[in-house]
């Protein structure tokens, strides 16, 4: 542990930082997996909404910073591809 009193601060701000994009995109890809799952129903009411969502969540983990711009437009083209194979 530091003995600093900036660098402990820097320690505990870095935690919260780093549960924050945890949680994050844990949520992004659980709802990347509602979206597969929703696939499997045929349900096509499920499928939309869960593609939206999926959608959703890859747009706000970019906007947090939490994963690149090109890996969330790789994830989307990847969504849309499975979302019009159905």
């Amino acid at each position: 542990m530091a003995n600093i009193k900036s660098a402990m601060k820097r320690v505990l701000i870095s935690r919260e930082e780093n549960m924050r994009n945890r949680m994050i995109l844990s949520s992004t890809k659980t709802a990347i997996k509602k979206f597969d799952k929703a696939l499997e129903s045929n349900d096509e009411a499920a499928i939309e909404k869960a593609y939206t969502d999926a959608v959703s969540m890859v747009d706000k983990a970019v906007t947090k910073g939490v994963i690149h711009k090109n890996a969330a437009n790789r994830k989307k083209a990847q969504l849309a591809k499975k979302h019009d194979a159905k």
